[in-house]
């Protein structure tokens, strides 16, 4: 049996974990799209399970436009009410807002760096706490927890994978400078 990260060995049964750890979990994203999917995902992780998000993943991908930026950011408070009655999704008003608003601030990001990801690459590396700082200024909803994880699952903090994971070696080779932060 293949030993992976201590989550995933104690919860044999959870093949959407799995699939997520071995596939997803810290891997680089370059998309602004992706990126902030993994941003609205995390927020709405908040005082719930990851597993309760991964099984409405394919929800939130169909109720946020496929997490098109432009698209949200132009959102009106007819899709907010659309969203707050779509049992697919987390159907909390303030993650709701925080996914619009969010995507209006990485509009303006953009405008100024020329993508989300180049945004982010312009700040690393930071230790968690200046990234937790950097990111309560710039968006909403986005607390040390929530920034750790989007930065983890994303590649730009350590952690997602232990030295002795299968998944370890080949987030090495896809983002090596992050790994040895």
């Amino acid at each position: 049996m293949t030993t992976y990260c201590d989550y995933c060995n104690t919860h044999p049964e959870d093949t959407f974990n799995h699939t997520y750890h071995a596939t997803q979990y810290g891997f680089p994203l370059e998309n602004d799209n992706l990126l902030f999917e993994r941003l609205v995902l995390e927020i709405n992780q908040a005082g719930l399970s990851w597993i309760t998000i991964l099984k409405k993943a394919e929800g939130f991908r169909r109720a946020y436009d496929g997490f098109d930026i432009e698209k949200v950011a132009a959102y009106t408070e007819t899709d907010r009410a659309r969203l707050l009655a779509d049992a697919g999704i987390i159907r909390n008003r303030l993650k709701v807002n925080a996914a619009i608003e969010n995507a209006r601030r990485i509009q303006g990001i953009q405008r100024e760096y020329g993508s989300f990801q180049k945004w982010l690459n312009a700040h690393h590396p930071l230790e968690k706490a200046g990234w937790v700082k950097l990111f309560k200024r710039e968006f909403v909803f986005t607390g040390g927890e929530i920034v750790g994880e989007f930065l983890m699952s994303t590649g730009y903090l350590p952690g997602a994978h232990t030295a002795d994971c299968p998944v370890y070696s080949l987030v090495a080779r896809q983002n090596p400078k992050w790994m040895e932060k």
